[in-house]
């Protein structure tokens, strides 16, 4: 009897220091506030629900005053402080997050083009965003694309660009539907060294709007994963594509717009009334301003086949950072600032254009003419490719539209010269 007494205070005093030893667990009521607000179980890392003093966002040079009231409103609503430090997103950002980031120094959430997302996830510097189709569903379709990587989502956009369609009002009363009426204009305009329309055709970004618009790609899209080994620059709508371009500067475009020097040489045309129209982004619009230009902004006008060009989209997006402790709160942090209440004050801000659908036909962008161009554009744009693959495309596509454009190479031999490299150098320098 006294062996079995024995034993069972054993087995007592055992379970007593398993108790003691074993994490407290919280309340109900401490576990409701810890996840308030959190849409986010399962946040992949170790991040806690549990509520952090502080966050930190670092945002894009001068563009911290679009994110003051989302801050304002977000620290009433959930009490947490929220800290930013502005610094140039295309470069500084990514080189400091990965110093800082391993240092513990770096911020929650940042701010990146999105055509680094694939380089900087390769380093393992974000984290995929989890959050839900409600969320999500606010954002138009290519803004969200343009987020995700390899098939998983790691942002949510902020802002769009894409190129348009500017004309000076000056000289040509309003945008036209089409190109072919764009070509006719430009046959009659003006006299000798003055140009109906102006455009960077020799330069990828600016020509995938009609190689794109005929059919052609860059990699193939496989339900947002891209394909580096499938490459579409010379298929039969990027030769369409190429010989339309071709037919431009065989017949419109001055010699002087080929190479470096023609950005500088179509702004100056443009700004001396020597060009009725051309094809510029919205980082036009203060130059022109400053100017003095009379200048209107349309979405680009269809192409022969009847199709809208597909220009480049570059879309600027929120994301957490791997190295973040807070992932969760994090991602409530990039949702709230992302929203449309606060997408709509960015706006008026910064003038950047937010892809948030219900947007669009808001009035605030609806009734003020280069934003809505922007924004309808943008709907028909592609996202540039943010894949590291992408880095091999720019130098054989740029030969080979500057060998089209100088009539030194037809497009078809140009085109298929370029995809040779491009899959040569993707081979080289990355493959596993």
């Amino acid at each position: 009897m006294k062996k079995v007494f024995a034993l069972f205070m054993m087995l007592v005093l055992a379970l007593g220091v398993l108790a003691a030893c074993a994490p407290e667990r919280p309340t109900n009521e401490e576990s409701e506030g810890n996840s308030e607000g959190s849409s986010n179980e399962g946040t992949e890392g170790e991040a806690s629900s549990e509520k952090p003093e502080k966050l930190v966002i670092w945002e894009d040079k001068e563009k911290g005053v679009g994110l003051d009231p989302a801050i304002k409103s977000f620290e009433e609503e959930y009490g947490i402080k929220v800290e930013y430090k502005e610094m140039d997103m295309a470069t500084e950002i990514r080189e400091n997050l990965r110093l800082d980031g391993p240092a513990g120094s770096g911020p929650d959430v940042l701010t990146l083009p999105h055509d680094q997302i694939g380089q900087v996830v390769t380093e393992g510097l974000i984290a995929p965003l989890e959050t839900s189709d409600e969320v999500i569903n606010r954002y138009t379709e290519s803004s969200i694309l343009a987020e995700t990587y390899d098939g998983t989502l790691y942002g949510l956009p902020k802002a769009t660009e894409t190129p348009i369609f500017i004309y000076n009002k000056d000289l040509m009363e309003e945008p036209p539907e089409n190109f072919e009426d764009l070509y006719k204009f430009s046959q009659d305009f003006g006299g000798e060294k003055e140009y109906g329309f102006l455009a960077l055709w020799d330069n990828y970004y600016f020509a995938h709007a009609v190689i794109g618009g005929f059919g052609g790609y860059v990699f193939e899209n496989n339900d947002g994963a891209l394909d580096p080994s499938k490459i579409g620059l010379n298929n039969e709508g990027a030769i369409k594509g190429a010989k339309y371009i071709e037919k431009w500067y065989d017949n419109v475009f001055p010699s002087g717009i080929v190479g470096e020097s023609g950005g500088s040489t179509k702004g100056a045309l443009f700004e001396e009334g020597k060009v009725a129209s051309q094809q510029d982004g919205p980082w036009a619009f203060q130059g022109l301003t400053d100017k003095g230009i009379n200048y209107g902004v349309a979405p680009m006008p269809k192409l022969p086949n009847g199709e809208y060009p597909t220009t480049f989209m570059g879309v600027k997006g929120w994301h957490v950072s791997s190295f973040s402790d807070n992932k969760e709160w994090a991602t409530k942090l990039v949702e709230w600032i992302a929203n449309e209440e606060n997408a709509k004050i960015r706006f008026k801000e910064t003038a950047e254009i937010p892809p948030v659908k219900s947007l669009i036909e808001d009035p605030i962008i609806a009734e003020d003419p280069k934003a809505k161009a922007v924004a309808v554009q943008s709907s028909r744009a592609t996202p540039m490719p943010n894949i590291p693959e992408m880095a091999e495309v720019w130098g054989p596509m740029a030969q080979a539209l500057q060998l089209v454009a100088t009539d030194k190479a037809e497009p078809e031999e140009a085109l298929n010269n370029a995809v040779e490299t491009i899959k040569a150098n993707i081979e080289a320098n990355h493959s596993e």
